[in-house]
């Protein structure tokens, strides 16, 4: 059978956590600098350990006003640092719970600028890498942040969204752009369809764009996430696809 991994990113304020852990098999848990704090990342763990759901920490830069999709400019000693630093923060959490963290997701600006920036997407997966080889670092699908992360011998998992729209070169439409984000459920199955069965994902501009996936990400900040969440759970497993962290 095949299988796919699904994540959310969570922790992050919004409500719907509990509704949204059934759904998926993999949990981004927000550490602190973007969103949540260490009340929060206690209680999403203890959600993922009760639904078996694995535990990857969502790293951001330190920026709660916008919620982590401000571009900054840091050293990349800073970079290095607060990658570690929320790592830390989220292990010893998990350590009370008798589990670990299987991989780190950066989040919102963090996340794109490392995709498209090498010398970011290195100093990202070495912080990684130093601290825990065993970790897997997931990344925007043929971007830099997956090729840094193989240069270091680091396994890794190519992302794959089902609520975002790209451009041509494979990038995510930025969300100040119109028509960035996939507002209906039918819209968002059927782009996860395509993209686990064909391995393109049709471009803002119609262009079939070729796409390598092993996790797929909802939003959990998304109007729509629960509902999105279910029905892609549910269509997966009516088409023989196992939903299961990679």
């Amino acid at each position: 059978m095949r299988h796919i991994d699904l994540n959310c990113d969570m922790g992050e304020g919004f409500g719907n956590d509990a509704a949204l852990m059934p759904y998926i098999s993999s949990a981004n848990i927000a550490c602190g600098y973007h969103a949540g704090d260490e009340g929060t990342m206690n209680e999403t763990v203890l959600l993922a350990v009760r639904h078996g759901v694995s535990i990857g920490a969502h790293v951001s830069f330190p920026d709660k006003e916008h919620f982590g999709r401000s571009e900054m400019t840091l050293s990349p000693t800073a970079i290095y640092s607060l990658v570690q630093t929320q790592l830390h923060g989220l292990k010893k959490i998990v350590a009370k719970y008798d589990v670990g963290i299987s991989h780190v997701k950066p989040h919102g600006a963090l996340y794109n600028m490392s995709a498209r920036d090498a010398a970011l997407a290195h100093v990202i997966a070495k912080a990684v890498a130093d601290l825990d080889p065993a970790l897997v670092l997931m990344g925007l699908s043929g971007s830099h942040s997956v090729n840094a992360a193989k240069a270091l011998k680091l396994k890794t998992a190519a992302e794959a969204f089902a609520d975002r729209r790209y451009e041509e070169d494979g990038s995510l439409r930025p969300r100040s752009l119109p028509g960035a984000m996939l507002e209906s459920t039918g819209e968002a199955v059927r782009q996860v369809l395509q993209m686990v069965n064909s391995g393109t994902v049709t471009a803002i501009t119609g262009r079939q764009v070729p796409v390598s996936v092993d996790t797929i990400c909802i939003h959990g900040d998304g109007e729509h996430a629960v509902a999105f969440a279910a029905q892609i759970n549910q269509t997966l497993k009516h088409h023989s696809i196992e939903i299961k962290a990679f």
